[in-house]
């Protein structure tokens, strides 16, 4: 009886198993953390896919165990694993294009018309090619609210008390904090608690479900409810040869999920994660700063427009078509 071998067929990672007379393939995921808001997409599409091919097409999530979140777009372009998640912002040289996206105060309202925008942008030619470098697709967004700071110590009142407040602050967030006089830190979300903690930094921005999930509740005194600098876009990606390597059952399966999985994250996201964070916020005692609307305005004209200028500037020279991308995003923020 003949046995049965495991064929690899990216570096080693996309497995055809011999299950009875079928073969199953199974991609390796890259995520980081634990499971949260933030990947309950991934988790559907896993789900979603097993049962469409009957279980002879595998999502293998890793929470961690197969590279760090900053590496993971390396990861993916030398056929690593299969799929990952990864935040543009860390890494902005590596994927510039889909960065318009992190731009402070772009005025997106909610996570449906951040899904809208980001998959927009997503398909634009130069987001396309800009990411093939990497030997990457792009798959699907993970939206994500505006995000607000929670932090130690005395709480900043109005926008000029962040005057040299060290800010965990990653994108464009980070230069809207840099632009009251913030300093603004760029870390991975895994090593936030710890800075927080030790007084690396005495503030975060996180959405609301990493301020629970990477624990800065469990420290935070203050929490700003309407500062609102922006959001991060945080994509799934593929590796381009492993999609190509799918068979038309199999592609329509992950590509055919996408939509079923992005709609479960937002009802995820509104209905239980956001309706946690009020309560939380309660039982740890977590005071809560409003900004003045005269204070935010303030601060949006100070940051929106010379960012987006420096962006389109920046990323022309690149050979980007900056201000085509730019105008894409707004016109859609524009049209809704």
């Amino acid at each position: 009886m003949k046995s049965d071998y495991l064929k690899l067929a990216i570096a080693g990672s996309l497995s055809l198993v011999m299950a009875g007379e079928a073969l199953a393939t199974e991609w390796n995921v890259s995520l980081w953390g634990k499971r949260r808001a933030f990947t309950e997409h991934v988790e559907k599409l896993a789900e979603l896919v097993s049962e469409k091919t009957g279980g002879e097409f595998r999502l293998n999530l890793s929470y961690g165990g197969l590279s760090k979140n900053r590496e993971n777009l390396d990861g993916i372009s030398i056929g690593a694993f299969e799929m990952a998640q990864f935040c543009a912002g860390y890494h902005y040289d590596k994927n510039p294009s889909i960065t318009v996206l992190e731009l402070p105060f772009l005025g997106v309202s909610s996570l449906e018309q951040e899904v809208d925008i980001s998959r927009a942008v997503y398909r634009h030619p130069a987001a396309i090619d800009d990411l093939a470098r990497w030997n990457a697709t792009l798959l699907m967004p993970s939206p994500l609210p505006q995000y607000n700071i929670a932090g130690v110590g005395d709480a900043p009142r109005t926008l000029a008390e962040f005057e040299g407040l060290a800010v965990r602050a990653t994108g464009g967030i980070g230069q809207a904090m840099k632009a009251i006089g913030a300093v603004p830190t760029s870390m991975s979300a895994t090593e936030v608690r710890q800075a927080l903690d030790s007084g690396v930094v005495t503030a975060v921005a996180f959405a609301p479900h990493a301020h629970m999930s990477f624990g800065t509740v469990e420290s935070a005194t203050w929490w700003t409810t309407n500062l609102n600098p922006g959001t991060v876009n945080c994509p799934v990606v593929v590796n381009t040869d492993a999609l190509n390597a799918l068979s038309d059952a199999e592609r329509e399966a992950l590509l055919g999920s996408v939509d079923e999985s992005l709609a479960h994250y937002i009802a995820h996201y509104d209905e239980k994660t956001m309706a946690q964070w009020g309560p939380v916020l309660d039982a740890k005692g977590i005071e809560r700063i409003t900004y003045s609307d005269d204070e935010i305005v303030a601060f949006r004209e100070a940051v929106a427009a010379p960012a987006a200028q420096a962006w389109i500037e920046e990323n022309t020279v690149r050979g980007l078509p900056a201000q085509e991308l730019y105008d894409l995003v707004i016109g859609m923020i524009a049209a809704n």
